[in-house]
């Protein structure tokens, strides 16, 4: 039977206030409530909530406003200075990752194809980790910040170079058309949004600037306008929303776009882990466990060290090397994505996948921790550590 969508809207929140006061009082990180209730309520746990395909769609709307919201606070000139810088970093980094996941697959016996595409999946980190536990001063002002940004951007252009390959792979050939189409409507989508900016909305924001309410409705209709765009000619939607937020930067009213959209960011970034928790398979868990805790081992213990070394060789100091590092110390939203993509094309079974969806939430959770109890972030349980 099938709960409604305001049961389940009531389970989850209810439920995640709940035990996001356990997780307060224990000194948890709170994202570890919700992706615990996920697995409590969703339909491998006690099956409460099982249209889960309904909330992945709704919680994904959550990372294209986080990027919007990235985009707003990003100037154009700062952005191009540190993509070219991030390049070297992401590259050396990305295929680093996917040796190190190839390598531990094919130990624990996985077949070639599989243990490439876990490989994959290994090489980028979180937007929603990195981001979220970032403060908000770090994230507007300061160099750590922009060099972050950079570096999952330049991450998620990666990824869709991936994913393409992967919805590519059912058919037995590489669409390169569809490739080409890709690269020639970046820069496309790009110039048409920074001159329907310029010369269309810009002017609407300053002659209605009195009515609060329109400024919303056209900042939303804006960022999911572009984000559609965007996915419609194979590029990502998380893409697209950043550059409708990088387009409206410049202008005087996006820091007040800004801060009346947080909430709303924050309404589907809960809904996001809670999936995350409810779509894992408790009953493969058996099967994949100990690669599973070894996979991520070597991740959380690589990522920062590579990223460090990366970041020194540019020049950036020690302390700000390690900073990134630990910040981007898990594996992906996109590599569950890849999972997902992999598993429907038949190109690896379900423990690979499996494998790839365990390793992301131990790394996630991993994470976490050891940013919240240990560098200066908006959720830390410690007074001395926490910054909003």
């Amino acid at each position: 039977m099938e709960t409604s969508i305001t049961t389940s809207f009531f389970l989850i929140f209810s439920g995640a206030a709940i035990l996001a006061t356990f997780a307060l009082y224990s000194r948890q990180p709170l994202l570890i409530a919700y992706i615990v209730l996920g697995a409590l309520v969703g339909p491998y746990g006690l099956s409460y909530i099982n249209d889960l395909s309904l909330l992945s769609d709704i919680s994904h709307t959550g990372i294209i406003f986080l990027l919007f919201l990235l985009g707003l606070d990003m100037q154009p000139q700062a952005l191009v200075t540190m993509l070219r810088k991030a390049t070297t970093v992401a590259i050396f980094s990305s295929i680093a990752f996917a040796l190190i996941g190839f390598g531990v697959s094919k130990a624990f016996g996985f077949a070639d194809t599989e243990a490439w595409i876990v490989g994959l999946a290994m090489m980028f980190s979180s937007t929603i980790i990195g981001i979220k536990l970032l403060p908000t001063t770090v994230l507007h002002h300061k160099h750590t910040g922009e060099l972050m940004i950079g570096l999952l951007l330049l991450q998620d252009v990666i990824a869709i170079f991936v994913l393409l390959f992967l919805f590519s792979g059912s058919s037995g050939s590489f669409d390169l058309k569809g490739l080409g189409i890709t690269l020639l409507a970046l820069p496309i989508i790009i110039a048409s949004a920074m001159l329907f900016v310029r010369y269309v909305l810009l002017a609407l924001l300053l002659k209605f600037d009195r009515f609060h309410e329109y400024i919303f409705l056209i900042a939303i209709g804006w960022c999911l306008g572009v984000a559609e765009a965007a996915h419609a000619v194979g590029l990502s939607a998380e893409i697209g929303a950043f550059i409708a937020g990088i387009t409206l930067a410049s202008s005087p009213i996006s820091q007040y776009i800004a801060i009346n959209l947080k909430p709303l960011r924050d309404f589907f970034l809960i809904l996001f882990f809670f999936s995350l928790g409810a779509r894992f398979d408790l009953t493969v868990l058996g099967s994949i466990i100990i690669p599973a805790i070894a996979l991520s081992t070597l991740m959380i213990a690589a990522k920062p060290m590579i990223f460090r070394f990366l970041l020194r060789k540019l020049s950036e100091n020690n302390r700000l090397a390690w900073d990134v590092g630990f910040r981007l110390g898990q594996i992906s939203e996109f590599s569950l994505l890849i999972a997902y993509v992999a598993f429907e094309n038949s190109l690896i079974g379900k423990e690979a996948s499996h494998l790839i969806q365990a390793t992301a939430i131990i790394t996630f959770l991993v994470s976490s921790y050891i940013v919240v109890f240990n560098y200066p972030n908006p959720i830390a349980v410690s007074d001395r550590l926490r910054r909003d």
